[in-house]
């Protein structure tokens, strides 16, 4: 009796193992399919406004090279939406999430645009895969490492801060030799939150129940993070490797 009892435990337990690893694979599919799909929306707005002078002219007086009031809005509502989209999660539904977001990459794509006017399309594409691959290579890191990547995460977002400040201080003193070190220590860091925030969706992902309401929003989330890694990462390393016009 004893044994069977046994057998029984460890089959309860092979199975909850094995769907917790399920679970979290599913919530971890959504959430790179939703920053896929985001990304693809970011792509596409962006090549559309910097090869069509009509939209292109919504953002940027074509005649005196300054910014309308439409290209300052784009260029500010990127943040209004990720604090709204951050302070407004309990009050809202996944399906408005997804709406948020959608419309967040949109906006992106817009803002994005101007890189286009400022690099080469060859330094562009080539910087895309460059950071593809990077994002691909710590992604499987996070979710494979045994290491808790927690207290790295705490000194990455300080790091962040401090990164911030120094771009803030750059932008009106316009040094070229402070603007390489903060791309250079902007690589790095969001080469590693990339690590730790599939490392934390991970944990996500096993203490949800998947397909409910709250897993969908988690996972939007989730995304939303991830896309930014993705976007931020690309940037700096467009800063840095990027052929000018």
């Amino acid at each position: 009796m004893n044994e069977l009892r046994n057998n029984d435990t460890q089959a309860e337990f092979y199975t909850g193992t094995a769907n917790a690893v399920v679970s979290v694979k599913s919530f971890l599919n959504n959430v790179f399919t939703y920053m896929a799909g985001a990304l693809s929306i970011t792509g596409v707005i962006a090549y559309w406004f910097s090869s069509s002078e009509s939209m292109l002219s919504y953002l940027v007086n074509l005649e005196t090279g300054g910014m309308t009031i439409f290209g300052y809005v784009v260029m500010f509502a990127p943040l209004a939406f990720v604090l709204l989209m951050s302070f407004s999660f309990n009050r809202l539904s996944s399906f408005s999430l997804l709406l948020l977001f959608i419309a967040y990459s949109a906006v992106m794509g817009m803002s994005l645009s101007f890189i286009f006017l400022a690099y080469t399309a060859s330094s562009i594409a080539s910087t895309f895969f460059i950071t593809a691959g990077t994002f691909a290579v710590m992604a499987v890191l996070g979710y494979t490492t045994k290491q808790d990547l927690t207290k790295f995460g705490s000194i990455l977002m300080m790091a962040l801060i401090g990164i911030i400040i120094a771009m803030v201080v750059n932008w009106f003193i316009g040094s070229a030799a402070l603007d390489y070190i903060i791309s250079c220590i902007g690589v790095l860091i969001f080469t590693g939150l990339i690590a730790y925030d599939v490392q934390k969706l991970k944990r996500i992902g096993s203490g949800v129940e998947y397909g409910t309401e709250s897993s969908n929003k988690l996972a939007i989330m989730g995304a939303l993070n991830l896309y930014l890694d993705f976007v931020n990462l690309f940037l700096f390393l467009l800063r840095l490797f990027g052929d000018r016009r």
